[in-house]
């Protein structure tokens, strides 16, 4: 099979040349779109006031439960296709990638609905405050209108990934985010929609992404070449979606259940706190998604050399994204706490504002590389097949130990710094049976007592 100019040779070579080419794009990526949705931050929060920034804050966590069980099933498509890629099965991988693609837009259906009539009850659940939820409302279900292209957008950038792609996705984000830039000028600043306005231009900006993704994937060569006349839903192919994805969006939605917890726990401070909350997350964010390019890394290798039988190399790939994702976590964990205030303070020019967000700056960016680390282990895993196994690690060790302690240590000492040492707690326990689970999975498959995928 010949390798196109956009792809990388995952299963051959040198490593590390060939995880940063890959990563750096992902990186960057990741990176651009949270400085596009902190521009939606900064906007709100200078020209519509803390009362808006804290109503789009509020959102985060709930729309991350509601959408994450979904977008798990766009890592099933990514290691599938990653798989079928690293095997030579080219029919095999045409019928995953057309599956996936119909599915994404089921998804997104669900979701539109399922946003705009229960996203409401939710935020009044999670004890928004009265002055914050009518702009939440507003915000969320505008939000919710552009599912079905948000779904499509990360399912064709998974199917990219898996065939090593990480450029072109981050060509496409860049164009959205500048239309969505503009388009947040206009509508805030020029037309006074505030929250509205910010929900309108994220959805139109994320139709451009989804419109050109889908475009590249109609001009590939080979099985991931996008046909209309194609577009079926392949039930066993579905399934293999689905056999991988499913843990990993049952455990991000657990994870984001955790996080409403938080968040309504944060909630109960009021809205300065809230706020705070809101800037010092945005800012962690990139930090955050610059640490997932290795998650992701670990992820699509494994996931080609799985289908290629490379066992030893797949070790070889944890072992370098470890190291990777522990210098990113260190350096920009440290940075943003170190340069804290004159970061928060474009977020908001309130002093308390400032004072919560360097608290949760001072507890969690610290410490953040232990989160990479967690996420790196659970990706090479899900690489070499293993979803269920992360996944109620994942759950009892992160979003059980952090519900327990919010419901005994934080009633203990009910203050914003407990709550937040939940974290960095919860990912070391985490990291380490993740890593137990890895040796043990790795030695199996040498003594040839696990399954590699379908024929």
């Amino acid at each position: 099979m010949k390798k196109k100019s956009y792809e990388i040779d995952m299963c051959s070579g040198s490593l590390l040349p060939k995880i940063l080419a890959f990563s750096i794009p992902l990186m960057a990526s990741s990176i651009l779109q949270l400085l596009f949705n902190a521009a939606d931050m900064v906007v709100v929060g200078r020209f519509a006031g803390s009362t808006a920034l804290a109503a789009v804050g509020a959102n985060a966590s709930l729309i991350n439960l509601l959408t994450n069980l979904f977008i798990g099933f766009s890592v099933g498509a990514n290691v599938m296709v990653a798989q079928f890629y690293g095997a030579r099965k080219e029919r095999e991988m045409s019928e995953t990638v057309h599956s996936a693609l119909v599915l994404s837009q089921v998804c997104g259906i669900i979701l539109l609905f399922l946003g705009i009539l229960a996203a409401p009850q939710i935020l009044i659940l999670m004890g928004t405050p009265q002055d914050v939820l009518g702009q939440a409302v507003l915000y969320i279900r505008i939000y919710f209108v552009g599912m079905p292209v948000v779904l499509l957008y990360n399912f064709g950038s998974s199917i990219l990934r898996a065939l090593g792609d990480t450029k072109r996705p981050l060509y496409y984000l860049l164009a959205a985010g500048v239309i969505n830039i503009i388009l947040n000028l206009i509508f805030v600043i020029g037309l006074g929609m505030g929250v509205a306005g910010v929900a309108l231009a994220t959805v139109i900006s994320q139709c451009v992404s989804a419109v050109l993704i889908l475009r590249c994937m109609m001009r590939l060569d080979g099985g991931c070449r996008v046909r209309f006349s194609k577009l079926a839903m392949k039930r066993d192919k579905v399934l293999l979606i689905m056999r991988i994805g499913l843990p990993a969006g049952l455990q991000g939605t657990v994870f984001s259940l955790s996080n409403v917890l938080i968040q309504s726990s944060v909630n109960s401070f009021g809205s300065v706190a809230m706020a705070g909350n809101t800037a010092a997350s945005n800012i962690e964010g990139f930090i955050y998604m610059a640490m997932n390019s290795y998650h992701q890394t670990a992820l699509s290798f494994s996931s080609q050399n799985f289908g290629a039988g490379n066992y030893r190399r797949i070790v070889k790939v944890l072992l370098e994204c470890l190291a990777m994702v522990t210098m990113v976590g260190l350096v920009m964990g440290w940075a943003a706490y170190l340069f804290g205030n004159q970061l928060l303070s474009i977020y908001s020019s309130d002093s308390r504002v400032i004072e919560v967000g360097m608290l949760r700056l001072s507890v969690i960016c610290t410490t953040y590389c232990l989160c990479g680390i967690m996420d790196v282990l659970v990706g090479a895993l899900r690489g070499i097949g293993s979803a269920v196994l992360p996944m109620v690690v994942s759950l009892l060790g992160a979003c059980g130990f952090r519900i327990l302690w919010i419901y005994t240590v934080f009633q203990q000492e009910q203050s914003l710094w407990m709550l937040y040492l939940s974290y960095p707690v919860s990912w070391i326990l985490t990291a380490v049976v993740h890593a137990v689970c890895f040796v043990l999975i790795m030695r199996k498959q040498k003594k040839g007592r696990c399954k590699t995928i379908p024929a």
